[in-house]
């Protein structure tokens, strides 16, 4: 299916896990009406797909056996239209994480990965948040972080930063310097206030230098350029959706 395509390092297998989960990620968030549409309960069973291009597909599982790398779960198409779309979105989610251990562990086994490049390879996986933990929105805080923050008298203004927003920053925030001094105590502010903070479309981690915008209905917060939305345009929108929410409704039309 992949044309032979075989990682043989840590370092390799690490970069085919990340730029599948980009692409599974991508199916699930950004994508999700044109996955939705192409899963349709009246097919035979189909799966999701990631490939080390980033692209994403739904198909038919392989037809040799055993295939040529572990199959994803098959027949997620059969339960979209009897469960909610954000369980059903949720489910697909764990089952892609499962198939993302699996094939790389299958080029760890297969070219004979020991323990100490099992261990590091696992390492690097387990730094990510899983494909789940992004579409749900659920990012793994670091417990210490977490009991820091609930005991400081900021945790209301972080809460309001990551909903839909205060008065002073509004939905979305460009993540630029200013012209004051006063810069860079704010920017430390901000990266403490979104410092766990992830793209609900990509997954990628906050970065000052770019510019965010929080969708009003999940509260999920996007990188710009994920959901094609500039700040000129973002001045103009007064209740943002990002394309999941979007799309909840036209799917059921």
């Amino acid at each position: 299916m992949e044309g032979g395509y075989a990682p043989r390092t840590v370092e390799e297998v690490f970069a085919d896990f990340k730029a599948r989960r980009t692409a599974l990620i991508k199916a699930l968030t950004s994508d999700v009406t044109e996955f939705y549409q192409l899963c349709d309960p009246e097919k035979e069973n189909l799966c999701l797909y990631g490939y080390p291009n980033e692209q994403w597909e739904v198909n038919l599982p392989a037809d040799e056996v055993p295939p040529e790398l572990p199959e994803p779960a098959l027949g997620i198409n059969f339960a979209r239209d009897g469960m909610k779309e954000k369980d059903w979105l949720s489910l697909v989610a764990v089952h892609s994480d499962t198939w993302l251990i699996s094939v790389a562990f299958y080029f760890g086994s297969r070219f004979g990965f020991d323990r100490a490049d099992r261990k590091r390879l696992f390492s690097l996986i387990n730094e990510m948040p899983t494909v789940y933990e992004v579409v749900a929105g659920i990012a793994k805080k670091n417990p210490r972080e977490r009991s820091a923050v609930s005991n400081q008298s900021s945790t209301k203004a972080k809460s309001n930063t990551r909903g839909r927003g205060s008065e002073s920053q509004g939905k979305y925030t460009k993540m630029q310097g200013k012209d004051s001094d006063e810069e860079g105590l704010e920017e430390e502010e901000e990266e403490e206030d979104h410092g766990d903070t992830l793209c609900g479309a990509c997954g990628g981690d906050y970065a000052a230098d770019e510019f965010w915008i929080c969708c009003d209905v999940c509260e999920k917060w996007f990188h710009g350029k994920c959901v094609k939305i500039t700040p000129a345009r973002a001045e103009h929108i007064k209740q943002y959706k990002c394309p999941a929410c979007s799309s909840s409704k036209k799917v059921r039309v």
